[in-house]
């Protein structure tokens, strides 16, 4: 088929659709990009990154530790903001009023939904795209139908070879949907269970990371005794 020739036989809706669905392909594939890669990345760091955790021996190695795996940044922010509660100074603020226990709460909760929302990025696109790109090429198509259909009554000759043609390439556009919105209901689906182990990691390392400080603030006064 001669695309040239077909683009410069439509209208303003065919060509709009057309673009359209050009513009929701590119957008979908560069997020399915970068979101392969930073899932990729972020699966091994988090696992290279709580395993090196536990291993140090303080915290201030472990962030050192952290700061060379965590190249997504998923682990290292919960760790920093836990960080800043262990040695924060006197209630001067809101932010550091109440007991130990609800600021770790606070801080941990706050980094963990930055981290996830870093994670999460993308999934409202691909889940749009992927439901509203079939109904664009199906508007097209009928819409393209509907305007060869019209031009071939008025010329007053309608037969099998003049209608195929027009409507054939009409159909194109439903296939275009539908390549646009497949790849990116795949996408959608497989990076939604890649974002749910990942969070699933994040959220048992933050309770565990608040157990672990208030553990130690419990035994630091106990050792001053």
């Amino acid at each position: 088929m001669d695309w040239l020739h077909w683009w410069r036989q439509g209208d303003a809706v065919t060509q709009a659709t057309a673009l359209a669905l050009l513009a929701m392909s590119v957008a979908s594939w560069v997020v399915i990009a970068w979101k392969a890669r930073l899932l990729h990345r972020g699966r091994t760091d988090v696992a290279r990154c709580l395993a090196a955790f536990w291993q140090a021996p303080g915290m201030d190695a472990a962030c050192r530790t952290l700061a060379a795996f965590d190249r997504e940044a998923l682990v290292l922010p919960l760790v920093d903001a836990a960080g800043s509660v262990a040695t924060a100074q006197s209630a001067g603020t809101l932010a550091q009023a109440g007991s130990r226990s609800q600021q770790l709460t606070r801080v941990l909760r706050d980094a963990l939904h930055i981290v996830l929302a870093k994670l999460q990025f993308g999934q409202v696109l691909l889940a749009t795209v992927g439901s509203t790109a079939p109904f664009v090429g199906l508007l097209g198509t009928v819409w393209g139908i509907y305007h060869a259909l019209t031009e071939i009554a008025g010329a007053g000759q309608i037969s099998i070879d003049r209608v195929a043609g027009p409507v054939g390439e009409a159909l194109i556009m439903t296939a275009a949907g539908l390549a646009v919105a497949i790849p990116a209901v795949l996408a959608y689906n497989g990076f939604g269970r890649a974002v749910a182990r990942i969070e699933a990691d994040l959220e048992g390392f933050a309770l565990d990371l608040r157990e672990l400080l208030l553990g130690t603030a419990a035994q630091a006064p106990a050792e001053d005794a």
